[in-house]
Parts: structure tokens; C-alpha cells; sequence
């Protein structure tokens, strides 16, 4: 029956009509202890009471925001927008600046005039958004209050496969947040995707710190849990960033199965899990360790199995990921139960733009990993960018898309969804495909990804990638925090130059003139190249998009402007201005920024 669903409305009435007493989500209050257990029938009546709020203050299509602390009450809130045939609009309210600046943004995009919340956060949100007068006319409801008793089960007219379910905003890593149109068809097909490579089922037992706003999260977690109708232990990020331990345990605890992180997740297990938390960790049920949304580094799941191995982890385990919004998650993965697949090639090949394979004992060869193959009817193709033909296997260019997963396009962006989601071949009707604006290549059907577009380094000639030049500085002093730095370009004298910032520790007592030479000896070794500046940050200075990601054109603007926590600043004053008289540095970034029209991004 469910591989006919046409949304997941039509799942979740299954799951509760037929295994209503199943346990679909626990929560754990503060990353250890339960403090939710849902099981599907609660979760169906718990939907139903708050479609049948909206069907009283709103009409099918009216986009809804959904603010919400992490708990089980924003999936009620999701699934009960999917019941009413609402379309949800998840949105992360923040206090800072950079934050509440896309708030805003959203806010003003979506033209939503009902907002649902928690009792609890309804005053604290009210409060805090006071001096935004777009919110003000707005109604305010907190689900976690409705009478459960008076829900009505039935649907007066169920959501069909080309219906709104959400609207999906975009992490901003390269440019604002766009609303990505994700339809309940979509949904469902990337749900048959995931089951299709992860080879789940209602034993698949998932254990997620994720975000729920971010569709790692929400669509490769959450959802589906539900759409295989398994359970799902959840806890907050913050649970986790506290204390990474705590996502090790739940999976031990509650058998996890199914459970994925971004690289930096299990780079951050390696650095802050100690051998007193390991006491009684037995991690041989997670038999699906997704590593996605952004670069799989060789060195980290390396690294990770050979230390919780012991503990029952295997390396076959590892599952790499690739995806994005606008393709409602799902691109490429796996694959299943065989590890993650590795490719040894020249650096210099690859700076190129071409690929030329290695033995994997050749010194200086660069391990990369494979981020899986298409499931069901996707293609994937390598195009050129500038010509828009397919290229060669030994060359790399940008990942373009097309199937039953592509979102709808870009909400009320009519320019930007036919620039990305309407791309065809040159000379040819194949088509339409998204462009990614990611730069990989295929090899033995597996895909590869190696950057972005708008990323790239350009540095007399030879294309740089910024992941490259950030992980030589993070591994090039002790005292660094890991997966906290930004590589990026700027042009001084009509040439680009290289920038670095890195966050330090809170307890280091180095020398940071040495600390920065150290940084210099390090990118000119490996990529033969000297940085303009090396700018040493406080932690917690480097800017992040919403899903953990650096956001380095963030970050450009905000050195630009010397707004960074900047601990120290070393500066190649022989060609360029003092280090803190950045006037034409910003007008050349003024002038960049205008004229850049960048892709999605992951």
C-alpha cells in the first residue's frame, strides 16, 4: 500500500490504522534521559488537533511558519500541515544579528499570517521578534495546548502528489536563503530513494541529533522513520555539541541502527569522546552511519573506525551522502553495508580540473571519497558549466540533476528557478536538470564531489579548493579548533589573493606570530601558494549557516569589515595596506558581491 502513497499523510494514517501502539518517536530531554514517547496513534491524533486548528484560521496553500524548541511538538506541528493542506515553513528564530537578518528574510518570502509554537516559547519568541513590525499582525498559536480529544481523524481533502508540503530554506552558505518548493510527490520519492539504498525497514531503528529544520534531519531522520514505520530516538544539537558522548550511547542504548552526521559529528566524537565515556558502548547495531552535507574526509571516518571499532563499529558501516535542498535531499549514496568507497588521485591533476588516478601508496596522492550512486529513475550528469556539454570521465564539472526527487523550484523566484532547475544539455531537449552549482566527477557510477563553483580558489592560474587549503590549517597547529576556519579569495591590485581565518582555542598560550608563520609554511608546502593574510579568530568567531556549515562569503564580508573577533592578523604588508585598513579591500568586495549570481546551496 505505502509504495502507492501520494504523501505522507497517506503514510501516517497506515502506520496509525495498523501498528498504532508502535513506538514512532522518543526524545531525550537533555541528550540522556526520555522525556517524550510518542507512539503513532498519539502522533496521528496529536496531527489531527492541529490541522484541525488550521482548518479554522487558515486555507488550503497558505504558507504556515513553524517555530518550535527541539521536542516532539514540532512534528505534530509538521504533520498536522501536511493533514490540513498547509504548506509548512520550518524557520530557526535567533537572536543575532546575521541570524535574525534571515529570519527576516524568510519571513518576508514565505507571506505567512499564522505562526505556530510552543506555549512555553510563545512569549520568549513574542518577545525577542518585538521589534519586527511584520510579525505583529501575525496569529500566534501554541499546538502543545489543544484538546487532542476533539480531533477528527478524517481528511476532508487529502494532499495529492503536487501539492505544497514545505517550503525548504536554503542554509545561505554561498548566498541569502531561497525558499525551495518541495512537493508531497517529492517527499515520498525521496523516501522511496533513502529505503532504496539504505535498504531500510520498520526494524531500522534511527538515532538522530540532527536538526529537524535541516533536511538532513528532517527528511533522512525524521520522515524516515515514519515512512518504515520504525522508531526514532531524537535529541537536540545543543545535547550533542555539549557532550558528543551522548549520540554514541543512545545508539548503543536503543540499538540505533540508522544515524548520520555531518563529517564534523564524527570528527567531534574523535576529539571530545574519552574511554570513560566508552564504558559498556556497544555500537555493533549501527550498521548505517551516514556521512553528509558536507565534504567526507578520508582522515575522519578512518579515524573513527579504527577507534570505536573496538566497541563494535565497523568501517563497512560508513554510508557517504550527497544532497541538497532544491533536490529535496536525496542525491547520491552508499554503497549499503560495503563501506565508503575511495579514489587516490594527483592534487595537481584535480586543481585542473582533471582527473588522473593513483596508486594509493604514491606519495602525495590525495585520498577522496565517493559520495554513493543514484537510486531509481535520477540521472546524473558532469557538465561543463561554460559550454554546457557532458564531459569526459577524466574531467571534472558541475553535478546536474534530474528526476522525480527535483523539487518544485524556488518559492516566488520565477528568474532563479529557471537559472537553476531548468538546465538542458547544449544542442539537445535533454532536459530539464538542476545545477548544483557542486563540481565533481563519476567514476565507476560512483559520484565524487570536489567543490563548489563559486568556492574556487583562483590564484594565478590554478583553481584551489577552499576545503583543501582548510584542512592543511586546522591539522597545521594543535591548538586550532577543528572544522572551524574559512578559506576565501579577494582581489588586491587586480590580483586574487588568499585569506585564511582560523579559530583558536580558548585556553591557548602560544605565541600566535609563530602560530601564523606555522599556518603560512603549511598552504605554501601543500599548495604552493602564499596567503595575503592569516587572521587568528576567538572561538565561536567564524560564521556557520544554519546547518553547520562555513559560510564563507559570511565570513569574507565580515573580515571586510573588521568585524571578526580577531585574536591576531599576520599580513603580507609589502604589497597591500596595513592590516586593518581594509577601504579598498571592501570596495572590491562591494563590487564582487553585486555582480555574483551564485547557485544553491548544499
Amino acid at each position: 500500500m505505502l509504495n502507492n502513497a501520494s504523501s505522507i499523510v497517506d503514510v501516517l494514517r497506515w502506520r496509525a490504522e495498523h501498528t498504532p501502539n508502535a513506538t514512532a518517536y522518543v526524545f531525550l530531554g537533555d541528550g540522556e534521559t526520555e522525556s517524550e514517547r510518542w507512539s503513532y496513534h498519539e502522533l496521528y491524533s496529536r496531527a489531527c488537533a492541529v490541522a484541525d486548528r488550521l482548518r479554522e484560521n487558515s486555507a488550503p496553500g497558505d504558507r504556515v511558519l513553524l517555530i518550535y524548541p527541539p521536542g516532539l511538538d514540532f512534528v505534530a506541528a509538521l504533520l498536522g500541515c501536511f493533514v490540513a493542506g498547509v504548506t509548512a515553513v520550518p524557520a530557526i528564530p535567533d537572536p543575532s544579528p546575521r541570524a535574525m537578518a534571515r529570519f527576516r528574510k524568510i519571513v518576508a518570502d514565505a507571506q505567512s499570517s499564522l505562526v505556530l509554537s510552543t506555549e512555553s516559547l510563545l512569549g520568549i519568541v513574542q518577545y525577542s521578534l518585538a521589534d519586527l513590525p511584520e510579525l505583529q499582525t501575525m496569529q500566534w498559536v501554541a499546538t502543545d495546548s489543544l484538546p487532542q480529544e476533539t480531533a477528527r481523524a478524517v481528511l476532508r481533502m487529502p494532499p495529492v502528489a503536487d501539492d505544497l508540503a514545505f517550503i525548504q530554506y536554503t542554509s545561505g552558505s554561498t548566498s541569502a536563503p531561497k525558499g525551495v518548493a518541495v512537493s508531497h510527490g517529492n517527499l515520498v520519492y525521496n523516501q522511496r530513494m533513502l529505503q532504496a539504498g539504505l535498504q531500510s525497514s520498520s526494524d531500522t531503528t534511527i538515532v538522530s541529533w540532527l536538526p529537524v529544520y535541516h533536511d538532513l534531519g528532517l527528511i533522512a531522520q525524521l520522515l524516515h522513520a515514519l515512512y518504515v514505520g520504525s522508531n526514532c530516538v531524537l535529541m537536540s544539537p545543543v545535547a550533542f555539541l555539549q557532550r558528543p558522548a551522548r549520540w554514541l550511547q543512545a545508539i548503543s542504548r536503543y540499538r540505533g541502527v540508522f544515524s548520520a552526521a555531518p563529517n564534523f559529528g564524527y570528527e567531534l566524537c574523535l576529539r571530545k569522546v574519552s574511554a570513560e565515556d566508552c564504558h559498556s558502548l556497544n555500537l555493533s547495531s549501527w550498521t548505517l552511519a551516514m556521512n553528509a552535507a558536507e565534504p567526507v574526509r578520508h582522515s575522519t571516518i578512518s579515524g573513527f573506525a579504527e577507534r570505536f571499532g573496538r566497541y563494535g563499529f565497523s568501517p563497512r558501516a560508513f554510508f557517504p551522502g550527497y544532497g541538497l535542498a532544491e533536490a529535496t535531499i536525496c542525491v547520491a549514496g552508499g554503497p549499503c553495508g560495503q563501506g565508503a568507497v575511495t579514489l587516490a588521485v594527483n592534487p595537481e591533476a584535480l586543481a585542473q580540473h582533471r582527473v588522473e588516478v593513483l596508486p594509493a601508496t604514491v606519495a602525495g596522492a590525495q585520498l577522496i571519497v565517493a559520495s554513493g550512486s543514484s537510486q531509481l529513475d535520477e540521472v546524473i550528469k558532469i557538465v561543463d558549466p561554460e559550454t554546457m556539454h557532458p564531459t569526459a570521465e577524466d574531467r571534472v564539472g558541475e553535478i546536474w540533476v534530474r528526476g522525480s526527487n527535483i523539487a518544485r523550484g524556488y518559492w516566488a523566484q520565477p528568474d532563479a528557478t529557471a537559472n537553476v532547475f531548468e538546465a538542458y544539455l547544449a544542442g539537445t531537449n535533454d532536459g530539464p536538470y538542476l545545477r548544483t552549482g557542486d563540481l565533481g566527477f563519476l567514476r565507476n557510477g560512483q559520484l565524487f564531489v570536489t567543490g563548489r563553483i563559486k568556492d574556487l580558489i583562483l590564484i594565478r592560474g590554478r583553481n584551489h579548493y577552499p576545503q583543501d587549503i582548510e584542512l592543511t590549517v586546522e591539522t597545521s597547529h594543535a591548538d586550532f579548533r577543528p572544522g572551524c576556519n574559512g578559506a576565501f579569495s579577494c582581489e588586491i591590485e587586480n590580483e586574487e589573493r588568499l585569506v585564511v581565518i582560523q579559530e583558536m582555542r580558548d585556553n591557548s598560550a602560544v605565541d600566535l606570530s609563530v602560530v601564523a608563520a606555522a599556518v603560512r609554511l603549511a598552504i605554501k608546502k601543500a599548495h604552493g601558494i602564499e596567503p595575503w593574510a592569516i587572521a587568528l579568530v576567538r572561538a565561536h568567531a567564524v560564521i556557520k549557516t544554519s546547518s553547520g556549515k562555513i559560510a564563507r562569503r559570511a565570513c569574507r564580508d565580515a573580515y571586510a569589515q573588521g568585524e571578526l573577533a580577531t585574536l591576531f592578523e599576520w599580513n603580507d604588508a609589502r604589497r597591500t595596506p596595513p592590516p586593518h585598513d581594509r577601504i579598498a579591500f571592501a570596495a572590491s568586495l562591494a563590487n564582487w558581491t553585486s555582480s555574483d549570481v551564485s547557485h544553491s546551496p548544499r
